[in-house]
């Protein structure tokens, strides 16, 4: 089990990339959170098996259509034990 923080830059405001992470995850069974940033960024926590967290990421990169994912940015951190389901906050 792993949990990383990410940070994703480019047009993912206002594009529906918030949605389109939280469906990504939660098909993929993957927990967490996503959430816009003042300064234009995505950003989300998402846990789960390595290889289903790899698969995430490339989808991120690649985008919903609408957004335009300029950079992403990728940090280990500590796993969140009970969490359960995945989520989009304002």
């Amino acid at each position: 089990m792993h949990r990383y923080y990410i940070v994703v830059s480019g047009m993912v405001q206002g594009v529906g990339f918030r949605y389109f992470v939280y469906y990504t995850a939660t098909r993929l069974n993957l927990t967490g959170w996503v959430r816009n940033c003042d300064n234009g960024d995505v950003e989300i926590e998402v846990q789960g098996e390595k290889e289903i967290l790899l698969n995430f990421i490339n989808k991120i990169k690649k985008g919903n259509g609408f957004s335009d994912v300029k950079d992403v940015k990728i940090k280990t951190i500590e796993i969140m034990k009970n969490e359960r389901s995945f989520k989009i906050y304002a």
